[in-house]
C-alpha cells in the first residue's frame, strides 16, 4: 500500500540498487521500464503558484501541510499511500492549484509531521480524526477528496465513519478498498511472474526469510511491473523527506502483496453504495489497484465512473501525469459544472 515505490521506504539505497540490476536480471524490467512521451512530459512545477504550508495539531501529535494556490475552485486535498507515506510526490498536481487550492499533509507519523513513538496511534479511527482536525483547522468546509493507494481506504473510512459533510466528491486513485479482494488479486498477478521468480518468493516465504537479497530481488520484479513500471521525474521536494516503515508493518505488512497488520481484513467494499456524492476511480492498466476490481466497486455506486491511464502502474500520477490531470480535471469540472462555476 506504500505510495509508488516500497523498497525505497523498508531498504536502504544502495541494496534498491541492487535489486534494480537483479529484477533485469530475472528478466522483469527489461520490456517494462520504456519511456514514452507522456512519462517523460514536463508539468508546470509546484514553485509557480502561490503557497503555503505549516503545521495542525492532530490527535497525537502535529502534521505538516502544503497547499498549493488560491483559484476560486472548491479545494482539492489529497491523501497520500502507505500507511506511512509521504505527501510531497502530490507536488505533480501543481497544474490543478491554477483552478484551486490543491492541500496535501504528511500523516502523523512521517515525513515532515511528528513522530511519535506511541504505536497505538497507528490505527484507521484516527487517521480519520486526524483528516477531520485538518480540514477544521484549515477551514476546508467544502472540498473534493482524493485518496492514493492507502489513501483511497482513508477515503472510504472518512465517508463511512465520519460521514463529513461538504465533500463535493471523491477520488478513489489506485484505492485500498477491500484488503482480501486486494490479496486475492495480488496473488492472481503474482502467478503472472515468471516461474524463477514465483519460486524464490514461496521458497523464502516458507523459510520465513523475507529479507534474503533473492526475496528482495524477487519482490522487486513484481513491483517493476504493477507499482511502478515507468520512469517517473525527479521530486526535488521529496529529498530527505523519510516515510515510516514501521506504520507501514504495523498496519499493512512486509510487502505489497503480503498482509499481516491491522489492516489484512479491512474493508468498506459494501458501504460504497453509501457514498451519493460523484465518485471518480482512476488506475494504471497494470496497476496492482486491478481495473476490473475497481469497475466492479464502481458498479456498486449511484455516480462513479473509471479511468484506466494506458501502459501505466501503481504510480500512474507520476508515470503519465499529463493524463492523470486532464481526467482529474475533467472529473472535477463536471462535478462542479452544475453549481455554475
Amino acid at each position: 500500500m506504500d505510495q509508488f515505490t516500497p523498497l525505497r521506504a523498508v531498504y536502504p539505497r544502495p541494496v534498491f540498487a541492487m535489486l534494480a540490476g537483479a529484477c533485469l536480471t530475472l528478466g522483469a524490467c527489461a520490456s517494462d521500464t520504456r519511456r514514452t512521451a507522456d512519462s517523460a512530459a514536463t508539468v508546470a512545477p509546484a514553485d509557480t503558484v502561490p503557497s503555503t504550508e505549516g503545521m495542525v495539531e492532530v490527535p497525537g501529535g502535529r502534521v505538516w501541510y502544503r497547499k498549493l494556490g488560491n483559484g476560486p475552485g472548491t479545494p482539492l486535498i489529497a491523501l497520500h499511500g502507505g500507511p506511512g507515506g509521504t505527501a510531497c510526490r502530490f507536488e505533480v498536481l501543481a497544474p490543478l492549484a491554477r483552478e484551486r487550492p490543491v492541500i496535501f499533509y504528511d500523516q502523523l507519523g512521517s515525513g515532515k509531521s511528528d513522530h511519535p513513538a506511541d504505536t497505538s496511534l497507528w490505527r484507521v479511527d484516527r487517521f480519520v480524526a486526524e483528516l477531520s482536525a485538518v480540514r477544521k483547522a484549515l477551514g476546508l468546509t467544502r472540498v473534493h477528496l482524493l485518496g492514493h493507494s492507502w489513501g483511497g481506504a482513508l477515503a472510504a473510512e472518512y465517508m463511512a465513519a465520519a460521514k463529513p459533510e461538504g465533500v463535493e466528491s471523491v477520488i478513489f486513485s489506485s484505492p485500498l478498498i477491500d484488503t482480501p479482494r486486494w490479496i486475492a488479486d495480488a496473488d492472481s498477478l503474482r502467478a503472472q511472474l515468471p516461474v524463477a521468480i514465483r519460486q524464490v518468493l514461496d521458497e523464502e516465504e516458507k523459510k520465513g526469510t523475507l529479507d534474503s537479497p533473492a526475496y528482495m530481488a524477487a519482490t522487486d520484479s513484481f513491483y517493476a511491473r504493477h507499482v511502478r513500471r515507468l520512469p517517473v521525474a525527479d521530486e526535488p521536494r521529496c529529498a530527505g523527506v523519510a516515510s515510516n516503515d514501521t506504520i507501514y508493518r504495523q498496519m499493512w505488512g512486509p510487502t505489497e502483496f503480503l498482509s499481516t497488520g491491522s489492516l489484512r481484513t479491512w474493508t468498506r467494499a459494501a458501504d460504497l453504495k453509501n457514498i451519493t456524492q460523484p465518485t471518480l476511480f482512476i488506475a494504471g492498466e497494470f496497476d496492482e489497484a486491478r481495473p476490473r476490481t475497481l469497475d466492479e466497486f464502481r458498479s456498486t455506486m449511484r455516480d462513479a465512473q473509471l479511468v484506466v491511464i494506458s501502459g501505466a502502474a501503481h504510480a500512474a500520477m507520476r508515470e503519465k501525469p499529463a493524463e492523470y490531470i486532464e481526467a482529474v480535471r475533467a472529473f472535477l469540472a463536471r462535478v462542479e459544472q452544475p453549481a455554475g462555476r
